[in-house]
C-alpha cells in the first residue's frame, strides 16, 4: 500500500511539474507572437530633406603632370671631368656653368693657331706693301690673305671645342641628382643630371569624347594632390590650401583615340611654389561655362552595394503601426529603400540623377542597419554637418 500512495504522488508531482512548464511555453510562445506582430524595435536615425542645389557645371577626372622644359644634360664630346660647379638640386639660371673637361690640349692648339695666324697677318701685310709697290705678284698677295683667313677659321674651330668642353644650363630650372664625379673620364652623350623647368607645369589628362563638345582653350580647370596635406603654406593667397592649384587649357588633341574614345588634353599651371613634380598625379576638376541646378544628398546618406546604390526615405507609415511611438514619444516612421543614380561628387555632398525629389527626408546617419520599410525614430542630435567645401583637421 505504501509503494502505492508514493507511485500516486510522484506522478502527480510528474504531472504538476509538466503543467507549470507547459504554461510557460505557452506564455513564451504568445509572447513571441506577440512581438512578431508589434515587429522589430524602431532604429535611431539622422535625417536631412534632399536639396536642390545650383552647381558649377565641370568635369571630373585625373591626369598627370609634365615638365614645361625638361632635359637631360650630357656632354657633346669625351673627356675628364676636371670641375663640377654644381649640388645636386640645386636651382641655376640659364648659361651657368656645370661640369668642365679636361681642355689643356685644345687651349695650347688654340695658342699656336693664334700665332700661326699672327704669322700670317704680318706675311699678308707685307705683301700688301710689295704689292703696292708693284714687285709682288698678286698670285702670292691671294695665297697670304687666304692663309690669313684660314688661321682665323682654325682658331674659331679650336674655341668651340674648347666650348663644348664647358657644360651650361640651357634654361633656367632645378637640376636633378648629380651622375657624375671629379676626375670621370665622360663619354658623349653619357647623363650628367637632368633639368627641370619651376617657371610653369603642364597637366595632360583625357576625357570622353561626348565632352569634347564642352571643351575649349582657355577654360579654367582645379588641379589637387592627394595626400599634399592641408593648411596654406607660406607665400599663398589666403585660404588656398597646400596641395591645390588652378591652371588653364592650352591645348586640345583635335583627334579621339579610336583605342578608347577619349580625347587629351593639356592645361598650363603656374607651379609657383613647386608643389606639381613632373610624373605626379593629380585630380583634375574642369570648370566648363554655366550653371546647373541639381538634387544633393550627404554622402553619408549613400548605401553602396554591387547591385545598385541607394538611399533611405523617411515616410509616414500608411497603416497605423502596432506601436505608433517610442517610449520617449517620437513618432516612429517607416524607412523606404530608394535607388538612385549618382552624379558627381562635390565636398561632402553628391549629386543625385534619379530616384530623390528635392524635400524627401532622407537618412544620412544609421543607413547602414535598415532594411526596406524598417521602423525609424528621428534624433538628429549631434547634428551630422556637410560641407560643399569641407576642411577638415588632422588628428
Amino acid at each position: 500500500m505504501r509503494y502505492i500512495i508514493a507511485i500516486v504522488g510522484l506522478l502527480l508531482l510528474v504531472g504538476g511539474l509538466a503543467l507549470v512548464k507547459a504554461s510557460q511555453i505557452s506564455m513564451l510562445m504568445g509572447l513571441g507572437e506577440t512581438m512578431a506582430q508589434a515587429g522589430p524595435p524602431p532604429e535611431a536615425v539622422s535625417t536631412a530633406p534632399a536639396t536642390v542645389e545650383t552647381w558649377a557645371s565641370s568635369l571630373h577626372t585625373v591626369g598627370t603632370v609634365a615638365s614645361v622644359r625638361g632635359v637631360e644634360i650630357s656632354g657633346e664630346v669625351p673627356g675628364v671631368v676636371v670641375r663640377i660647379a654644381f649640388e645636386s638640386g640645386e636651382l641655376v639660371s640659364e648659361g651657368d656653368v656645370l661640369v668642365e673637361l679636361d681642355s689643356r690640349v685644345e687651349r695650347a692648339q688654340l695658342t699656336a693657331a693664334q700665332v700661326t695666324r699672327d704669322l700670317a697677318l704680318t706675311t699678308a701685310r707685307r705683301s700688301r706693301e710689295l704689292d703696292a709697290a708693284g714687285v709682288e705678284t698678286k698670285a702670292q698677295l691671294d695665297a697670304d690673305e687666304s692663309a690669313v683667313r684660314q688661321a682665323s677659321a682654325q682658331i674659331e674651330v679650336l674655341r668651340a671645342q674648347i666650348a663644348r668642353k664647358t657644360i651650361r644650363a640651357p634654361f633656367s630650372g632645378r637640376l636633378g641628382i648629380r651622375d657624375v664625379n671629379l676626375g670621370q673620364y665622360l663619354g658623349a652623350g653619357v647623363p650628367i643630371t637632368t633639368l627641370e623647368a619651376v617657371d610653369g607645369a603642364y597637366v595632360d589628362f583625357d576625357l570622353p569624347q561626348h565632352d569634347q563638345r564642352d571643351l575649349s582653350t582657355g577654360l579654367t580647370v582645379r588641379l589637387s594632390i592627394e595626400g599634399a596635406g592641408e593648411g596654406t603654406r607660406e607665400g599663398t593667397s589666403e585660404g588656398e590650401r597646400e596641395g591645390e592649384s588652378e591652371g588653364t587649357i592650352v591645348a586640345i588633341e583635335p583627334s579621339v583615340d579610336p583605342s578608347t574614345r577619349m580625347v587629351s588634353v593639356r592645361a598650363l599651371a603656374a607651379n609657383e611654389q613647386g608643389a606639381l613634380k613632373p610624373g605626379m598625379f593629380v585630380h583634375v576638376e574642369v570648370v566648363l561655362a554655366g550653371q546647373r541646378e541639381v538634387v544633393s544628398v550627404p554622402l553619408t546618406a549613400i548605401v553602396y552595394a554591387p547591385y545598385g546604390d541607394s538611399v533611405f526615405v523617411v515616410e509616414d507609415p500608411v497603416e497605423p503601426l502596432p506601436t505608433p511611438t517610442t517610449p520617449t514619444g517620437a513618432p516612429v516612421k517607416l524607412a523606404r529603400q530608394q535607388f538612385v543614380q549618382l552624379g558627381e561628387r562635390r565636398g561632402d555632398f553628391v549629386a543625385v540623377l534619379d530616384g530623390v525629389e528635392a524635400g524627401q527626408e532622407i537618412v544620412i546617419g544609421g543607413a547602414f542597419k535598415l532594411r526596406n520599410n524598417a521602423p525609424v525614430f528621428v534624433n538628429n542630435t549631434p547634428v551630422i554637418e556637410a560641407e560643399l567645401e569641407p576642411t577638415p583637421s588632422n588628428r
